[in-house]
């Protein structure tokens, strides 16, 4: 399996992305938008219990996944997914109406959040941040998200929050504070003065110390470090 293993998706094809959503009419939609961007959607699926088969089949840079399905929840696809070897990126599609589902998709290890009625120009930017292996929590997504983790957030989740925080540079600290406004590496960049390389260095080095899977899960702990 090609997946996403943090190189992102050769530069020299397009990205191809799996749609799963259990509504027909929500995956035509998306398929038109990302299609007439240039993303091919290579298969879709209707349900979780599919998308491991449908993945093995298609080889995608991305599955772009709704949370809720009837027969398996998009949380325990991502679940299903990270059991596989390789590494795929997944957006998940939220209303951000469930608080411990949107924490449970965190810690399953979601590459990114888009929200329901995100617009055209938001769907392909996630899609191609999550194929890049930046991942996707726009300004937006990050203040639901990062909302919702602080005031979910237990004594002893902070406590490890911060012993995992304090092992970072100085340098690798304002990386992941970033992150926890939804910043994108090339705005990491501009804010810090540095080139995007070098913002890949530190949120690699940032990732391997906390043992984050992802960049969401780096904000999470960030968030949670205060």
């Amino acid at each position: 399996m090609s997946g996403n293993d943090g190189g992102g998706a050769a530069a020299s094809r397009p990205v191809r992305v799996v749609l799963v959503d259990d509504d027909p009419m929500i995956r035509t939609l998306l398929g038109r938008i990302l299609l007439a961007q240039g993303i091919d959607v290579v298969a879709q699926a209707v349900d979780g219990d599919e998308v491991v088969a449908v993945v093995q089949a298609h080889h995608p840079d991305v599955v772009v996944m709704d949370l809720r399905m009837e027969r398996r929840s998009g949380i325990d696809a991502t679940r299903d997914l990270r059991a596989l070897p390789g590494r795929v990126g997944v957006l998940a599609m939220t209303s951000f109406d469930t608080e411990s589902a949107i924490l449970d998709a965190v810690a399953a290890g979601v590459d990114g959040f888009l929200a329901k009625d995100s617009g055209p120009e938001e769907l392909v930017a996630a899609v191609r941040q999550v194929a890049a292996g930046e991942g996707a929590l726009s300004a937006r997504a990050a203040r639901v998200v990062l909302g919702q983790v602080r005031s979910a957030g237990e004594d002893t989740a902070r406590m490890d929050a911060r012993r995992r925080i304090a092992a970072l540079t100085e340098r690798e600290r304002e990386v992941a504070t970033a992150l926890v406004a939804g910043a994108s590496n090339a705005e990491i960049a501009a804010a810090l003065y540095v080139g995007e390389g070098t913002v890949k260095t530190h949120l690699a080095a940032a990732l391997a110390k906390t043992g984050a899977a992802n960049r969401v899960q780096l904000a999470v702990l960030t968030s949670l470090a205060g």
